[in-house]
């Protein structure tokens, strides 16, 4: 049996609805910041400006959230769980990131259609990529991937307020870096 307990086309529907999920709350944390008159505790899930490293926040989190909901309804009944999500959650901030610097390299310039486009690709291919590896037979030890996903939570929520002084995380419009509490 490949997963135990949980019919392929559920896990499949639910994968869908991630992707939407994912899409939707990812395209409003690029908001929410702002509209929240810049509040210190929601920047640290939101983009708080334009560098990438704020941008890969969108895509972060909603997965985060489909991740510890999906615990919860399917329980351990899907072989390697968290390293599904670990992984598609790790080849979505690689796509976004390698994508828009090849892309911004080559034309010397970024668009926002292709930044928007680049966005919704690299969620639809990290949450195929997450189903894909739930339907393994095979099962992985789970506790490395649940500590790559808490290592990730705590850099972009720490990174927010502390960041690296490199362009990474440096806002390409003010100049600045993350918000000074």
């Amino acid at each position: 049996m490949i997963m135990r307990g949980v019919d392929k086309v559920n896990l499949k529907k639910w994968r869908i609805i991630a992707i939407l999920f994912c899409l939707v709350v990812g395209t409003l944390l690029h908001f929410t910041y702002r509209w929240s008159s810049e509040n210190v505790l929601i920047g640290g899930f939101s983009a708080v400006n334009e560098s990438t490293w704020e941008h890969l926040k969108l895509a972060f989190f909603p997965m985060f959230s489909v991740a510890i909901v999906g615990y919860f309804l399917f329980d351990e009944r899907i072989n390697n769980y968290w390293k599904a999500n670990a992984v598609g959650i790790m080849v979505v901030i690689s796509f976004i990131t390698v994508f828009f610097y090849t892309y911004t390299g080559i034309i010397g310039n970024n668009y926002l259609i292709i930044d928007i486009g680049t966005f919704m690709i690299a969620v639809i291919l990290g949450e195929n990529i997450t189903y894909n590896i739930m339907k393994k037979n095979k099962i992985s030890a789970e506790t490395s991937y649940v500590g790559i996903i808490g290592i990730l939570l705590i850099c972009f929520i720490l990174f927010t307020y502390y960041p690296p002084q490199i362009n990474y995380f440096k806002d390409p419009i003010t100049n600045t870096y993350g918000i000074k509490i």
